[in-house]
């Protein structure tokens, strides 16, 4: 009888070839639906999984760089001269009460559907995903395809990243280790007067 080897993760012996599909991040962990290769000719397996470490903060930063896209292909907001923020700083205000969840990808990865949130006044969410935008319309309307495209891929390269074990280094510590096993200083007491 053979051992199976682990192809997707870091145990991995080879690198796989993974196609990302659908992915979104709830609650800091990463729901993925991806195709794996195990080569350029082998056929494509198809997983769906939840990944049961937190993701590691770089896909959440990579996704919220997508929540100007989210608002413009929705026409929640309109584009101001000061619309894009810079990829190394905070979203701008204005983007507060917006989160991209997830995507979805097109077939081949030419295009992706957005799906996210805006927390209205009261607390209430208002469900929100736009229109599949393709990459090789030459037609399209929306004149960022090409940022949104670059900005996808370098999401698409933090979740394949997650997928192959990028994860917040996460450590408890032991219950009964040195710190527990420390003796506890005893302070002098005085005496009430």
């Amino acid at each position: 009888m053979s051992q199976l080897l682990p192809i997707v993760g870091p145990d991995s012996p080879a690198n796989s070839i993974i196609a990302i599909l659908r992915a979104k991040v709830k609650d800091q962990h990463l729901t993925c639906e991806f195709t794996e290769q195990r080569g350029e000719d082998a056929p494509a397996r198809s997983f769906a999984l939840t990944c049961q470490e937190q993701v590691h903060p770089d896909l959440p930063h990579a996704i919220s760089r997508l929540t100007p896209h989210l608002c413009l292909l929705t026409e929640q907001l309109d584009e101001t001269p000061d619309f894009w923020p810079s990829d190394d700083e905070e979203l701008p205000a204005r983007f507060e009460s917006f989160t991209v969840t997830g995507f979805a990808m097109g077939k081949n990865q030419g295009g992706v559907t957005l799906v996210g949130q805006r927390e209205l006044t009261g607390g209430r969410v208002l469900n929100l995903v736009t229109p599949y935008q393709s990459f090789d319309d030459e037609q399209s309307s929306y004149p960022y395809a090409g940022l949104l495209e670059a900005t996808l891929a370098t999401v698409l390269a933090e979740v394949e990243a997650a997928l192959r074990g990028k994860c917040t280094d996460y450590r408890q510590l032991d219950l009964f280790g040195p710190a527990a096993t420390a003796p506890v200083p005893v302070l002098p007491v005085s005496p009430m007067a």
